[in-house]
C-alpha cells in the first residue's frame, strides 16, 4: 500500500518543481533593476555604517551635520520606490544608450518616473539619476534623485500646491 502511494506522490512533487522553474523564468526584468540595486546598496551601507555629512535645505534655510544613518532602508526608500519594473509598466519605457549611459524614458501620464539614467564604470553603476514628476489638479512635484555609490546621494524636490507657496527642498548626503 505504501509503495503504491509513494509513486504518485513522488511524481506530483517532481512535476511541481518544474512549474516553479517556469514561473521563475517568467519574472525576467524588462529594465534596469533599480529596486534590487538599491536593496543591495542598503545592505552594504548598513554593514559599512559610514559617517555621512547630511545637508538639508528647505526654501533657502540650510542645516548641515555629520551623523551615522541608523536606517538606510528609510534613508534611501525614495530610490527603491522609483522601480520601473512594475508589471503594469512593462513596455512603457524607451531605452537609449549614449556614450556608456543607459537612458530609460517614459511619457505616459500615469507613470510618475519620467527618466532614469545609469552611467556605467565598467560593469558597475557609477551614477544613477532619476526624474520623478507627479501632477494632478491640486498638486505638482518634481524630484531629481541622484546617487553616486560610495560618494553621495541627493534628493531635490520642487512642490507646487494650489493656493500655497512653492516649496523647494534638497537633501544631500556625502559619505565619508
Amino acid at each position: 500500500m505504501i509503495k503504491k502511494l509513494f509513486i504518485p506522490v513522488f511524481a506530483l512533487a517532481l512535476s511541481s518543481c518544474n512549474q516553479r522553474k517556469e514561473a521563475q523564468a517568467n519574472t525576467h526584468l524588462a529594465y534596469f533593476d533599480i529596486k534590487g540595486y538599491f536593496e543591495k546598496e542598503i545592505s552594504r551601507l548598513q554593514r559599512l555604517n559610514p559617517i555621512v555629512n547630511k545637508t538639508v535645505k528647505v526654501n533657502g534655510d540650510v542645516e548641515s551635520k555629520d551623523s551615522k544613518i541608523a536606517d538606510w532602508t528609510k534613508e534611501l526608500a525614495i530610490f527603491v520606490n522609483a522601480d520601473i519594473n512594475k508589471t503594469s509598466w512593462k513596455g512603457s519605457f524607451n531605452k537609449q544608450v549614449k556614450n556608456g549611459v543607459d537612458i530609460y524614458t517614459s511619457d505616459h501620464k500615469k507613470i510618475p518616473i519620467k527618466k532614469v539614467s545609469i552611467m556605467w564604470r565598467g560593469q558597475n553603476a557609477g551614477k544613477i539619476e532619476i526624474i520623478v514628476d507627479n501632477k494632478n489638479i491640486l498638486y505638482q512635484s518634481q524630484d531629481t534623485l541622484t546617487y553616486y555609490p560610495d560618494s553621495l546621494y541627493s534628493i531635490k524636490k520642487h512642490q507646487k500646491i494650489k493656493l500655497l507657496k512653492d516649496k523647494r527642498y534638497s537633501v544631500v548626503g556625502i559619505l565619508k
